[in-house]
């Protein structure tokens, strides 16, 4: 059993601990609490009063698919000849030994979202994975996290290029529901085949990808900056009756009302820290997320890394804070909403029994940027130690 003790927790759950005690054991949290009798034999870390906080999560980003420091070799994220691919899956082209997942995992974010980026309108699947390991299917969580859609500039830009379509809004939208209604088709004709013992339709593996979907098992995660598109997403979910998470979500903030009544799956904003490099970017604020936020609405803030490396995650939280965003609600952000916009919330994201062991340590609060992160654990295992 390992103890840590002396630590100002902060669980993101129900309740927060001064000088708090968290035991770990088999790489589970097993006790979280105040005056816990500590075993004879336990292994203690004494967090000298240190900010201790779940591990941080990023719900949006492709770390291991764009590679540190690398031009095309090492960009595998956009398979930009075809704008539907949902058959790819990230866990494919994800290189573990990237620098960018030690620097993230020393910032204390241990847990992402990676995958396919925006150029076409379909692109394939998400995964949700720790950022320690050595082969990625060690290190995954949910290797079927969502399906990336995209709307707006990106599919415009990449195949109006190419001279093909889409090269409008309409055609985004209309091939996605062209996709989307085959794959409807084709999960009537495998339930019709087996319920009346049929030959079943031939094998499609676009089709197979996108049935998850139709079948609600995975979201589409559906990159969006303007709120025209982000309407147009939710539109098309409800049509085909499929669970949505808005990413990017921009101008989410001009339409808080209609994004509270149409209540989309997860709501993920970023990435905030940038420039305003497109036209849709022209209303890209940090107030953002607190507006959605006291419209009644759960956010998560994303990196959207390599656009943002991924070690600065606590501070879109930390601006957004800044920007009127509650500060537990910025630390959730970052935390627990981010992992119930994953659906891994029942692993990490808060400091409860049963859950991973994904723990960092902060010298003092981490919306101080001259506090440093003095401790990491993840899944039980200490990666970083300055005590």
């Amino acid at each position: 059993m390992l103890i840590i003790k002396n630590a100002n927790i902060h669980t993101m759950a129900k309740e927060n601990f001064d000088n708090g005690v968290v035991a770990i054991e088999d790489g589970k949290i097993l006790l979280v609490g105040k005056d816990l009798n500590i075993p004879e034999d336990a292994q203690v870390i004494d967090a000298q009063g240190g900010f201790l906080m779940p591990g941080m999560i990023d719900a949006h980003c492709h770390v291991g698919m764009w590679e540190n420091a690398m031009g095309f070799e090492g960009a595998d994220g956009n398979e930009a000849v075809d704008p539907v691919t949902p058959q790819l899956r990230a866990i494919d082209a994800i290189n573990p030994v990237d620098k960018c997942f030690k620097e993230a995992l020393e910032a204390g974010i241990t847990t992402v979202a990676t995958g396919p980026g925006s150029a076409n309108v379909i692109g394939g699947t998400f995964v949700t994975m720790k950022t320690h390991g050595r082969r990625v299917d060690d290190m995954v969580i949910d290797p079927y996290t969502a399906m990336k859609v995209a709307f707006g500039e990106n599919p415009k830009r990449v195949y109006n290029s190419q001279k093909k379509s889409p090269s409008t809004r309409m055609a985004t939208a209309a091939i996605l529901r062209e996709y989307l209604m085959k794959a409807k088709m084709y999960v009537e004709k495998q339930e019709k085949a087996l319920e009346n013992n049929e030959k079943a339709p031939d094998f499609d593996m676009k089709m197979e990808a996108l049935s998850k979907v139709i079948k609600r098992e995975i979201p589409l995660k559906a990159h969006a900056h303007r709120a025209d598109d982000i309407l147009t997403a939710l539109r098309i979910s409800k049509e085909f009756n499929i669970e949505i998470s808005l990413e990017h979500c921009t101008e989410g903030h001009l339409i808080a009302d209609f994004l509270k009544e149409e209540s989309p799956k997860a709501i993920i904003v970023g990435p905030t820290l940038s420039d305003r490099s497109k036209i849709e970017l022209q209303n890209l604020t940090f107030e953002t997320p607190s507006i959605l936020n006291k419209a009644g609405l759960k956010v998560a803030i994303m990196t959207d890394h390599p656009v943002i490396p991924l070690q600065y995650l606590p501070i879109c939280a930390a601006l957004a804070s800044r920007e009127g965003m509650e500060e537990e609600e910025a630390l959730r952000s970052i935390t627990i909403n981010a992992a119930e916009a994953l659906n891994v919330a029942h692993r990490v994201g808060s400091i409860e029994t049963g859950k991973d062991a994904d723990i960092v340590i902060y010298s003092g609060h981490p919306f101080d940027l001259r506090n440093k992160v003095k401790f990491v654990m993840i899944n039980g295992e200490i990666v970083k130690n300055q005590f």
